[in-house]
């Protein structure tokens, strides 16, 4: 590709002054007068050399061997940019390596097959999924989406927490909703579940055991309780995550780190450390000698562990699985827990900076303006199924992927039933619609276009070239989404790809530029037209895949246009 070539040029020529290339950064001038591609390197390398940027900038573009990269000129710009301009034959030529990898188009192997877990959603087995829990689903899948398409091999882990206080104060509110559904009273626990779905699993108990609980106090019966409502909860989230299109390669139990005695392992490698100390009737770690603000209690004085403890011996539990990169995508209620978990693994000598964190804001609905919050059966916010079987999956998906994860979101209703291009994935799935009625009126099957031997040097129309140029950054696209754990630059990415493509084809209306028609007579130029149309859906379709959105080859509005034609 021309900026391979221009990138090894711009090294030998770095090279000849004497100097060592680093990572050589090309990008698109904002001012499309500026040329093609643009570089700053001169700039960086001008303290080293001791001459202007300028100045730099000239004998790097003096010593440049484009003969290979289609450059037509370069020149030196401002204070010393260097600005490339391709040829239009180096422009298209992308084409080729589209619709020859097709559904490849955009993978590559940075990760080189290494082992990386994604952790995320982890909700607790105690109500339905809310909209937290779906942003981090859509977040979480597309993170790990888009690792695999950089040649990670992929570990998608949920985290069930099943121990502790709130599994307690769950089994109290189930028992207490099953006690009063048969007749006898009793109030619910002062912290306890009051939502709408306690009932229904209360009344799913009693349809299973009927009365043998009513008058039964015995642990073993709240034990029972227990297992009968989180096996309940935990089919139902199973349920809502698979219909939102998430899936998971395991389902760890926080119990089972109590059961296969992870923790007291844990404990004992602590120990061992000479970090552990006494105080206060209760067990502490020395973590500020790992950077964190104070030391933490491992281990109260009643006996019980802190949430401390078991979250240290699950990530060294994951890290003694081989997984020696893993990425846990949580709400930003976890920010406190990340220092004294990385300070809890060091201590036991794992390294800085493990594991890593893609923490997320949370959600706000609005519709007319007006925040949406209550859901009957929730008895709180609105549930994760509620929103999707509302808006789509495909909707919901995209507004949860479409903003940096530590920016606020705002889901608004409005926006997200429009049907129209002001929809952000649905300007995206038109523009892929569009390009696929291209191949139905020309009665051509799109995998069947072959760019190569073609002069697609044809395709010169500015709008053409900056289509190709755009289809030509998927790649590094994903590449930097994936290696910024940023789904967002990916959305970003397709809706300005979709405007461009949108632009072409509705330029190509014979009442508006009837020269810039794909179906045009001259056979070569007709051809190339319908190659770039190909090339348009499959980078769209690619993108929408790693996002985990469908790619529609024909969409129907409500009102007032009747179909994307």
């Amino acid at each position: 590709m021309a900026q391979d070539a221009i990138r090894d040029a711009l090294t030998a020529a770095i090279e000849a002054l004497g100097q060592s290339a680093d990572e050589i950064r090309l990008e698109r001038p904002r001012d499309p007068t500026h040329g093609d591609l643009s570089t700053n390197v001169a700039m960086m390398l001008a303290g080293r050399l001791r001459r202007s940027p300028r100045q730099v900038a000239e004998e790097i573009a003096a010593g440049l061997d484009l003969t290979a990269a289609g450059v037509e000129s370069v020149e030196v710009a401002g204070p010393g940019f260097l600005n490339f301009r391709l040829s239009s034959g180096a422009v298209a030529s992308v084409l080729d390596d589209i619709l020859r990898e097709d559904e490849e188009f955009g993978r590559s192997a940075t990760g080189e097959g290494r082992p990386v877990m994604v952790e995320f959603v982890s909700a607790n087995p105690t109500g339905p999924l809310h909209l937290g829990h779906g942003r981090q689903a859509a977040l979480g899948d597309a993170v790990a989406s888009l690792l695999e398409w950089t040649g990670w091999q992929v570990h998608r882990e949920y985290y069930y927490n099943d121990a502790g206080r709130q599994m307690d104060l769950l089994a109290l509110s189930v028992r207490a909703r099953y006690r009063q559904y048969l007749g006898h009273h009793e109030a619910l626990p002062q912290d306890g579940y009051r939502g709408g779905y306690v009932s229904e699993v209360a009344q799913e108990l009693a349809a299973q055991v009927g009365d043998r609980y009513l008058e039964d106090d015995s642990t073993e019966a709240l034990d029972a309780i227990r297992h009968f409502a989180v096996d309940v909860l935990r089919a139902e989230q199973d349920r809502d995550l698979s219909d939102f299109r998430v899936h998971f390669d395991e389902y760890f139990l926080e119990s089972t780190l109590y059961e296969d005695g992870l923790v007291d392992e844990t404990v004992q490698q602590l120990r061992a450390t000479g970090l552990v100390y006494e105080k206060d009737g209760a067990t502490w770690l020395r973590t500020t000698e790992f950077g964190d603000q104070k030391d933490r209690v491992m281990i109260r004085g009643s006996g019980q562990p802190t949430y401390f403890l078991p979250d240290v011996a699950y990530h060294k539990n994951k890290w003694d699985r081989g997984f020696q990169r893993v990425i846990n995508v949580q709400g930003s209620d976890h920010h406190g827990t990340v220092a004294r978990v990385r300070s809890g693994l060091r201590a036991l000598g794992l390294p800085e900076g493990f594991p890593e964190y893609v923490l997320h804001q949370m959600v706000r609905v609005e519709r007319d303006g007006q925040e949406v919050k209550f859901s009957k059966r929730a008895g709180s916010g609105v549930t994760m199924r509620e929103l999707y079987e509302e808006v789509g999956v495909d909707v919901a998906r995209y507004f949860f992927q479409m903003r940096k994860p530590d920016a606020q979101l705002l889901f608004d209703l409005d926006m997200a039933l429009d049907q129209s291009d002001k929809n952000p994935v649905y300007k995206v799935q038109y523009a892929h619609a569009r390009m696929c009625s291209i191949f139905a009126k020309a009665s051509v099957e799109a995998e069947s276009l072959d760019a190569g031997p073609l002069d697609v040097a044809v395709l010169g129309a500015e709008l053409e070239r900056d289509l190709l140029k755009r289809l030509g950054e998927f790649p590094s696209t994903v590449e930097r989404a994936a290696t910024g754990a940023s789904p967002h630059v990916l959305c970003d990415y397709l809706e300005q790809t979709a405007g461009a493509a949108n632009a072409w084809y509705h330029s190509g209306n014979p009442t508006r530029s009837p020269e810039l028609a794909v179906l045009v007579d001259d056979p070569d130029l007709r051809t190339a037209r319908l190659c770039l149309a190909r090339a348009v859906q499959i980078v769209l379709r690619n993108g929408l895949t790693v996002l985990g959105i469908t790619a529609p080859q024909r969409m129907v509005r409500s009102a007032p246009e009747t179909a994307a034609t």
